[in-house]
């Protein structure tokens, strides 16, 4: 081999390697190039992902405050039904509330009538007194299921809370001063509330 051949060896040898560096460089450009262009794509889908974030309180806050608005609206429907249910039973009440008292007079009423008829076929006093007598226990009763009791006032100390004193009697003793002398108009509570004060004499 002459010195002209070797010469075009090398020169052909310093071309390829030329040629494997350039090519080289573009590869390394493309993969700067590749990186950056996934980087950036990384980059996009990680900034929707931080707004759905800082939306998300928001969208639960407004969740919150459209089930509050429904509760409330629940709520206040609820007591309307309610105050208009109470407003209808305080006036049946009103109107229908001695149903009780009337229903447990009617058999006195009857026993009154009955009385009265019977007294047309009699003239015994002793006869018609039995009857009124059995007609004012059964009253008595019938006032006693309905909470009427009345006011207790043999040899009571007088007291302003149950009676009313209409009269003072004099000259009846120490033992009998402040005391309840006689009653001349019954007294009658109901439920311990005094609907009735007893009208009675008082020892002074």
């Amino acid at each position: 081999m002459n010195e002209e051949e070797m010469k075009n060896m090398e020169e052909e040898e310093t071309l390829d390697q030329q040629e494997n560096e350039a090519s080289d460089s573009v590869a390394d450009e493309d993969t700067v190039a590749s990186d950056s262009v996934a980087d950036n794509e990384s980059a996009d889908t990680e900034a929707p992902a931080e707004e759905e974030e800082e939306k998300d309180p928001l969208e639960q806050a407004q969740a919150e405050i459209e089930q509050l608005k429904t509760q409330i609206l629940y709520k206040t429907a609820e007591f309307d039904n309610y105050r208009k249910r109470t407003l209808k039973e305080k006036a049946e009440l009103i109107l229908n509330g001695g149903e009780k008292a009337v229903s447990a007079i009617l058999p006195v009423i009857d026993d009154m009538e009955r009385a009265l008829a019977n007294g047309e076929k009699t003239d015994d006093p002793a006869v018609l007194r039995e009857g009124m007598e059995l007609i004012y226990n059964k009253m008595m009763k019938a006032l006693e299921s309905l909470g009427v009791k009345k006011i207790d006032t043999d040899n009571a100390d007088f007291d302003t809370d149950m009676h009313e004193a209409v009269a003072m009697v004099p000259g009846m003793g120490d033992d009998k001063k402040g005391k309840v002398i006689d009653c001349l108009q019954a007294g009658y509570q109901l439920n311990d509330k005094v609907i009735r004060h007893a009208k009675v004499a008082v020892g002074q």
